[in-house]
């Protein structure tokens, strides 16, 4: 009977190391092939969802053969389990393997969504909403409720104009447009100063970055020659350290707010606003439109010169004029067969 037992046991102890022999080799063979990616390229992993409901999504869906397998390999390699939010983009040669390692490092599909150079806020505003990848958790009133925005994008700034860089950003779908703001602005910040660090002697009248930032608006909305920018920052620059007024249009529009129909008028010109610089010294309270990265660098580097005014040539660039005689005759030159500009 003891021998029995005996042999019993062993030939448990047989079967079981052939059947984990056999089970292992299964799990080898399932975690080395190639994933079913044909009714499924891209595959998302939403917010919250476990790495167990993943799993099994997977195996549901065909992509791949055991969710228990997945599993597995989780617990004997956790660090490849803390699988990422996203949209993944699936390798007909990717094994579960592989799978996991993609979720894990965070690489998903990337969308992108660029904000313009002159851009205003409100037109901002409008592009996000639009952008179907951002996921949408800002109302109409949050957005204008400005210093609450601004607080939850953990900034000091109490206005948005201006706020966020002009660039093209990459991000994974459903980023949430506080999330994309926040970043925006943080990158604003961040090249604002570090310009700001390096600026030369010429910007000297602007007393914080800020300034700088509004004055950076100013000369993107007067010109989309690059090549002027550093000239225009250098009139406006002469200007207040001259305690000359600015007279820039682009302000006096801004000021004007939904009452602006296309055209300035000299009523227009004589009504008074914060953002007035024909009624106003110095600099309007906020920015005035989103100022990217060249009128940033034109404004704290300007070049050299005397220039006190400039008129639209009307072929995109603009005359330069140290003295008011200079700069009428160039007003007569160049706009005789239109409305003149008003003198800078």
């Amino acid at each position: 009977m003891f021998k029995f037992i005996k042999l019993l046991f062993l030939l448990v102890i047989v079967v079981g190391v052939v059947g984990s022999f056999f089970l292992y080799q299964e799990y080898q063979r399932v975690m080395q092939q190639n994933i079913n990616r044909l009714d499924h390229p891209v595959y998302e992993i939403k917010r919250g969802v476990s790495f167990s409901r993943v799993a099994q999504d997977l195996e549901d869906k065909k992509i791949i053969k055991s969710a228990q397998a997945l599993r597995l390999y989780a617990r004997l390699q956790p660090q490849h389990a803390q699988i990422k939010a996203g949209e993944y983009s699936l390798d007909k040669d990717m094994t579960p393997i592989g799978l996991l390692k993609l979720f894990s490092s965070g690489k998903a599909v990337q969308y992108k969504h660029t904000i313009i150079e002159g851009q205003s806020y409100k037109e901002l505003v409008k592009s996000i909403q639009s952008n179907s990848s951002i996921r949408q958790t800002l109302s109409d009133a949050d957005y204008k409720d400005y210093s609450g925005l601004m607080a939850k994008i953990g900034s000091e700034y109490l206005h948005p104009e201006g706020a966020f860089l002009a660039d093209t950003y990459l991000f994974p779908k459903n980023t949430t447009d506080v999330e994309f703001l926040k970043r925006s602005h943080k990158s604003l910040r961040d090249h604002l100063q570090a310009e700001w660090e390096n600026r030369s002697e010429a910007s000297s009248v602007l007393e914080t970055p800020y300034q700088a930032l509004i004055l950076s608006s100013i000369v993107e909305k007067e010109t989309g020659y690059e090549g002027e920018r550093p000239m225009i920052a250098r009139v406006f620059i002469n200007r207040l350290n001259r305690k000359m007024l600015l007279q820039t249009d682009p302000t006096v529009i801004y000021g004007m707010g939904e009452r602006f129909k296309g055209n300035i008028r000299r009523s227009d010109l004589r009504r008074d606003t914060p953002y007035n610089t024909y009624t106003r010294a110095g600099l309007p309270p906020t920015p005035i439109a989103t100022p990217g990265r060249k009128a940033i660098k034109a404004v704290l580097h300007p070049v050299e010169g005397k220039a006190l005014y400039f008129v639209a040539k009307g072929d995109g660039t603009s005359y330069f004029s140290e003295t008011l005689a200079e700069h009428e005759r160039a007003v007569t030159k160049y706009q005789r067969n239109g409305r003149p500009r008003r003198s800078k």
